[in-house]
């Protein structure tokens, strides 16, 4: 066993465990892989779980379904549109989820070398493959580095101000908690990018990420109790959210630019 969190023996970023999914969540993926399969025979290249269901750590009712969608080409604007509704319909039908999330990959940019660090990462370590070719495959281990931590989110800046964005325009609850808690998760992850190069830990869950953004600069500890909060039961003012949002992209913005 290795003595850094997230790593193998070998100082390889560890794998999602090869396990059955928690039972709560087994019909939902089941009917997910039947209807995406039938309705976009050959769209459709891979299907993957990421996130706390793709673990096996999920909470019922609260957490999402994350789910990779590999496609052969770029979808047109009716194939985007009956994905969504495809999303919609299968979100609607299971309240053992939050909401459902689809991460949409064209496959020529999957396997473009210049995306290695970031769709062969993903594939690879952060990707379970539950229908069609299993990319995965064609990528060897990662060992930790920064140039992945960059490539997954170095877009933190314009990601972030985006959910700021929506969150002043929405007027729907349920929405702006879904946007809350979708910043804050990103957020936390974006942490990552103040690991130094020659750490050999990887963080996997927000408590992770939370922990090493409150040990990287005395002044985070507080951003990570928030948004660790906000990620599971976003709560208080949307406006206060979006200001310590904003404060704390800026922030990172400079302690990023340093290392």
């Amino acid at each position: 066993m290795s003595q850094y969190p997230g790593v193998d023996a070998e100082g390889f970023i560890q794998s999602l465990p090869d396990q059955p999914l928690q039972p709560v969540f087994s019909p939902l993926v089941d009917e997910l892989c039947a209807m995406l399969s039938r309705r976009f025979p050959a769209l459709l290249d891979g299907l993957y779980l990421y996130g706390s269901v793709a673990r096996g750590d999920a909470r019922p009712g609260t957490s999402d379904l994350d789910v990779t969608l590999v496609l052969a080409w770029a979808p047109n604007p009716d194939e985007r549109q009956r994905l969504e509704e495809t999303r919609q319909a299968l979100e609607a039908r299971h309240p053992e989820v939050s909401k459902i999330d689809f991460d949409i990959g064209v496959l020529s940019e999957v396997l473009a070398p210049d995306n290695r660090y970031r769709w062969g990462f993903w594939l690879k370590h952060q990707c379970r493959c539950i229908w069609g070719n299993d990319l995965g495959l064609r990528f060897e281990p990662f060992r930790p580095n920064r140039t992945i931590a960059l490539a997954l989110n170095g877009d933190f800046p314009q990601v972030l101000e985006g959910y700021a964005q929506q969150l002043e325009q929405s007027r729907e609850p349920l929405q702006q908690q879904r946007l809350q808690r979708a910043a804050a998760r990103k957020a936390l992850r974006s942490a990552n990018l103040l690991r130094g190069e020659q750490e050999r830990g990887w963080p996997t869950t927000l408590e992770e990420h939370a922990q090493l953004l409150s040990a990287a600069e005395p002044g985070m500890a507080e951003y990570a109790a928030f948004f660790l909060k906000q990620a599971y039961a976003p709560q208080g003012s949307v406006s206060e959210f979006v200001q310590r949002l904003r404060a704390y992209s800026a922030l990172l913005v400079g302690e990023s630019a340093q290392d």
